[in-house]
């Protein structure tokens, strides 16, 4: 089994999720994997290592002990796997290619650590989901990291980091959100073709207003442009402009006060952002570094 790292890699990921679908989902496999390959190694054992309970999982005394053992091995491999990379001594550029809100407000901070990890030059390139995965299949990028779940054949898909679409101004407006108050602002709306604009539609439907009963003052594509419109907007206005967007974008404004989040009432507008690449560069150590580095990421 110890030859085999994958299992325990799985066995690692159940631990850290508290969960079999949501290791599933980290690890870009199915979840009937995730069960065979635990069985596998308790069968390999011969001793039960994983209890599954109502609210999650729970190891039992020989699944700890395998616990602090895997770990070890872990951190063995992931030092090992850097010196493996300097024997390879290729040099090339990885290219990233990444949805907006990501390669705009999120991978930048990470670009010169990625550079790092594998030795080489790191070149980002920004597009809309579709159009990442489709340079994916294309092999004009190495890996891909997209807001909205474009799923096709021959990619694997790494569940990333979590996200949250949020109402802001840059005038004080209500922290929670009814339908009626939606009425009450200028609207800066994203284009009909984008995952945001489909998710709140989605959630402005259950609350029973219409998109369409918005005073909608512009239609805009880019998350950069929405933001800076609402940053200069007149801050006196009897009406506040509003929009939707991701809290990743906007985060740095929230904090220094210059834009003021809200939120709907009794909804919360989530998603997940996701790494995507090839089936075929599956056991490539370039692309598997730089997967590896993004999921260590618990927080961005």
């Amino acid at each position: 089994m110890l030859k085999d790292f994958a299992k325990l890699e799985t066995f690692l990921m159940v631990v850290k999720e508290k969960s079999f679908s949501k290791a599933s989902a980290k690890l870009g496999i199915s979840q009937p994997a995730v069960t065979q390959q635990i069985k596998f190694i308790e069968d390999y054992l011969d001793t039960k290592i994983v209890d599954r309970k109502k609210n999650g999982i729970m190891l039992t005394k020989e699944g700890e002990d395998l616990y602090r053992i895997a770990l070890k091995l872990e951190k063995a491999i992931t030092s090992s796997e850097k010196d493996l990379l300097k024997i390879i001594k290729k040099e090339f550029t990885f290219v990233m290619g990444s949805s907006y809100a990501i390669g705009n407000y999120i991978l930048p901070n990470y670009l010169s650590q990625i550079k790092q990890s594998i030795g080489n030059e790191v070149y980002m390139q920004v597009a809309n989901s579709s159009e990442v995965i489709d340079q994916l299949q294309d092999k004009k990028i190495d890996v891909g990291l997209i807001e909205s779940p474009i799923f096709r054949d021959g990619i694997i898909y790494r569940e990333w980091v979590s996200d949250e679409l949020v109402v802001f101004s840059n005038q004080q407006i209500p922290k929670q959100l009814k339908a009626d108050d939606l009425l009450e602002f200028d609207w800066i709306c994203r284009d009909e073709n984008s995952h945001t604009r489909k998710l709140t539609s989605e959630v402005f439907d259950e609350m029973g207003v219409q998109c369409g009963s918005f005073n909608v003052i512009g239609v805009l594509t880019s998350p950069t442009s929405i933001k800076e419109s609402i940053l200069h907007a007149d801050k006196n206005a009897p009406r506040p402009m509003v929009s939707i967007m991701s809290r990743h974008v906007i985060h740095s404004e929230i904090e220094d006060g210059r834009l003021f989040e809200a939120r709907l009432k009794n909804y919360k507008i989530e998603r997940k952002f996701y790494i995507a690449y090839s089936k075929e560069r599956k056991h490539d150590a370039f692309v598997d570094n730089v997967v590896n580095f993004l999921l260590s990421l618990n927080k961005v």
